[in-house]
């Protein structure tokens, strides 16, 4: 299961998304050896990520990074208008599972890029890191970027990452004024093994089978990740030939790695040729 669902309370005007995914989320942290925390922070990312690209309306890309100064300088994930995701973490260090954000990331923020492919441009957006953490950090973003009240919940373990987001409508027509604050209530009942362990239908039902919900159609969400070979030949060239050619020489090939989809490029006499002879 790897989709995205987005429901709404009809009698009350809120809205929400609902996010379930495994084999995509598998092979983003494949062979990644996140420790516990960090896949924490990175499925937090990644959820949000992917819930914000659902909406994009044009061709192009959502890159969500959280910058850090400490043991993790970065979290990276960029999710394509159709949800093709990919990202990545960079860290230095170990990382106990009693460490609190402070001594995970340090100082940082969060940076939203939005490329629009038709137009050719960009749109950026800083959030400050809420000290309480990521979450914390989302919805502040929810509340600056689009002015609407926001939950999120967010699970992840080594073979799904899940999440659930509710949003209170900017002009609403219900005559419940107690309604967000009851949503709000029921949907923090829900733990991380229903979160994990239910399909949209499921969730809503256990939690609120009393509201009249109304649960759209799925979206389904893709791991890709294409090496740019173009972009590393380029590195190559940068060198220098003779620097290039000195570098295969003492090596025997030339490895660079690809951070963001964790594989190696290699590089060898006829690959030189080729480069150089442009």
């Amino acid at each position: 299961m790897n989709t995205i669902r987005r429901f709404l309370f009809k009698d009350l005007d809120i809205r929400g998304q609902h996010l379930s995914i495994d084999t995509a989320w598998q092979s983003m942290i494949q062979d990644r050896g996140y420790s516990k925390q960090v896949r924490k922070l990175f499925g937090e990312l990644s959820a949000l990520a992917i819930i914000l690209a659902s909406g994009i309306k044009h061709k192009g890309k959502l890159t969500m990074q959280m910058q850090g100064d400490s043991v993790v300088s970065l979290l990276l994930v960029e999710v394509t208008h159709d949800l093709k995701i990919r990202g990545m973490v960079r860290s230095e260090g170990a990382i106990k599972d009693s460490d609190n954000l402070d001594a995970i990331l340090g100082e940082g923020q969060m940076v939203v890029t939005l490329y629009n492919a038709q137009t050719d441009s960009n749109f950026q957006s800083l959030v400050p890191r809420n000290p309480l953490g990521l979450i914390p950090t989302f919805e502040d973003y929810f509340s600056q970027s689009e002015q609407l009240d926001s939950k999120l919940w967010v699970s992840s373990t080594k073979d799904s990452l899940s999440a659930m987001l509710i949003q209170k409508m900017p002009e609403t027509k219900s005559t419940d004024g107690e309604g967000w604050n009851r949503i709000t209530a029921l949907a923090s009942t829900t733990t991380n093994e229903e979160l994990s362990g239910l399909d949209a239908e499921q969730l809503l039902h256990r939690l609120f089978h009393e509201e009249t919900v109304e649960l759209f159609k799925d979206n389904n969400i893709n791991y890709e990740c294409h090496q740019d070979h173009q972009r590393f030949e380029k590195i190559i060239f940068d060198l220098g030939e003779q620097d290039a050619r000195n570098l295969l020489k003492e090596r025997g090939e030339i490895s660079i790695h690809n951070e963001i989809c964790n594989e190696h490029l290699f590089f060898d006499e006829q690959d030189l040729d080729r480069i150089f002879s442009k």
